[in-house]
């Protein structure tokens, strides 16, 4: 695969109509449908965040938030699987590449994980570590062939390690899915296509080879500037395009409702004067939500380009961006949703899942109202708590 000349974005577009008649079936089935997944491996979608060193696209940031983006706007399921791949795809750079390439060089692999578990354990033995755990959200796992589990890690049994600043040690342990026992707890508001089961190890033995953490950067074995985005600031660009996507094609589908729909034989909605004013503000919300994103995002893609460190204030504007940008996607959904009236509730509309979509990845941490404190910090002067910028 010669990489730089592919275009990610036009594979996507060229795939968004199968994904969107399979929407339907990808809830109910509460995974991708294999021919979907099959369909999004022959374009290599999976494998555009990739190094190109082993046959990845290692595309730009940008090109990949645009990607989740036009998927989003056909199946929010379908796009919360891609991203949280292309998320995983950060370990194949800080690993070596011999298990980069054993994990990824099938055309169909997929890595899935979900967040750290403070119980889960990876004890120290020759050779790697012996892992007991249970872990969550691991979204996109029904269809993946590995899985990662966050673990502490532990000299013995009961002693944990500590770094050099005495602070406990992580690892993530890359493991197969095939031996690792999934467990079906993903009965949800929204998302339910992306099959986020729970899933668990029992001393498990995990060479150190295939084990990594999160920005490490004694692990790191590739030197591009899209390794050098930190793994949560990358689910951010690509969770906050996601959102967006959802919020302009569930608006886009209110208007077009709005010409028609004509409330007790009167006259369309469009002619309603609130009607209009809350599509203008949605509109602006969502445009200028992505102009903020994408310019802040290409600032912070300049600067890592030119082998140069992103200053506090620009990674506080890009958290400020990522955050507020799917907020304001949430509530451009919300407006459709109550407009289009009872239209919204039934299945057979396209309002009800993107409703209860968006309100589901607002419960993300990328979007959660937290984040505008440590940005306030920075703008204040003052220096935000480690890792929340």
């Amino acid at each position: 695969m010669n990489s730089t000349e592919i275009d990610w974005v036009q594979r996507a577009r060229d795939l968004a109509p199968t994904i969107r008649e399979a929407a339907d079936r990808t809830e109910e089935e509460g995974q991708v449908p294999l021919d979907i997944m099959n369909a999004m491996h022959e374009a290599q979608l999976f494998r555009a965040s990739l190094p190109r060193s082993i046959g990845g696209g290692e595309a730009s940031p940008l090109e990949l938030m645009e990607v989740c983006e036009i998927v989003a706007q056909q199946d929010a399921s379908t796009a919360w699987c891609l991203g949280q791949a292309l998320g995983c795809n950060w370990s194949a750079a800080y690993t070596a590449p011999v298990v980069a390439h054993e994990m990824f060089d099938p055309p169909d692999s997929v890595l899935a994980w979900g967040p750290p578990d403070p119980h889960s354990k990876a004890i120290r033995v020759d050779g790697g570590y012996r892992v007991t755990g249970h872990w969550r959200f691991g979204s996109g796992s029904r269809n993946a062939t590995w899985v990662g589990g966050h673990s502490m890690v532990y000299e013995d049994e009961n002693t944990r390690a500590t770094d050099e600043n005495g602070r406990p040690v992580l690892r993530t342990m890359l493991m197969r899915k095939s031996d690792i026992k999934p467990i079906d707890t993903w009965q949800v508001l929204g998302l339910r296509g992306t099959g986020s089961d729970d899933y668990e190890a029992n001393d498990y033995f995990v060479p150190e080879g295939f084990t990594t953490w999160r920005d490490y950067q004694p692990d790191r074995h590739e030197f591009g500037p899209l390794y050098s985005i930190p793994l949560l600031t990358i689910y951010g660009m690509l969770f906050s395009s996601l959102a967006l996507g959802i919020a302009r094609t569930t608006l886009d589908d209110f208007i077009e409702l709005a010409k028609v729909k004509r409330p007790h034989g009167g006259a369309p909605l469009a002619e309603n004067a609130v009607i209009q004013s809350g599509v203008a503000t949605s509109n602006a919300q969502l445009l200028s939500s992505r102009i903020f994103l994408r310019d802040v995002v290409s600032e912070h893609w300049g600067v890592l380009s030119a082998n140069e460190t992103p200053s506090l204030d620009l990674r506080a504007r890009l958290r400020l961006a990522i955050t507020w940008s799917m907020n304001q996607a949430r509530e451009a959904v919300n407006f459709a949703f109550q407009a289009a009236g009872t239209n919204a509730i039934f299945e057979e509309n396209p309002f009800e899942r993107r409703f209860r979509d968006i309100h589901t990845v607002s419960a993300q941490g990328q979007s959660h109202v937290s984040n505008y404190e440590p940005v306030g910090m920075a703008f204040l002067g003052m220096t935000p708590p480690p890792g929340r910028v």
